[in-house]
């Protein structure tokens, strides 16, 4: 029979057990582009509410840059729980947000009055929209 060893330093067993686990599992590009993406839309909240209305390209209606640190802040969290399945959704469903907020922007359709959309504004929710829809769908695909 082998002696037990015992330790006695308390991070020592600590130490061990991290490098016995187990490798991370790879994470999906839907991972990797909110990981990116979450931030920028807290960047942009951010950024509404400090750069003059004036001078930018696009809305900096306090509404909107709210909309913007919420769900940024709801993406990270997503990202921290590396849940696959919610971060898939919530690419797919911010994607059809966003290519609805482009429609809305020319309809004059809601929350078009609180968000005071500007041209710059539709064509990156065109583009981001249609990367995120795609991104989204991949991600859920893979999951089934």
């Amino acid at each position: 029979m082998a002696p037990v060893r015992r330790s006695f330093a308390p991070w020592e067993s600590l130490w061990s057990a991290h490098l016995n686990r187990a490798p991370p599992a790879p994470r999906s590009i839907g991972f990797h582009v909110l990981r990116w993406f979450a931030p920028i839309l807290i960047l942009a909240g951010v950024l509404g509410f400090v750069l003059p209305a004036e001078t930018s390209l696009m809305s900096g209606a306090p509404a909107y840059n709210v909309f913007h640190l919420g769900f940024g802040a709801l993406g990270i969290g997503l990202v921290i729980s590396r849940r696959e399945a919610a971060i898939a959704q919530f690419n797919l469903g911010f994607g059809l947000v966003d290519l609805y907020q482009a429609v809305a922007s020319r309809a004059h359709w809601f929350p078009g009055g609180a968000f005071r959309w500007r041209p710059a504004d539709d064509v990156l929710h065109v583009v981001i929209g249609v990367g995120l829809v795609g991104v989204g769908v991949l991600g859920l695909r893979r999951r089934a």
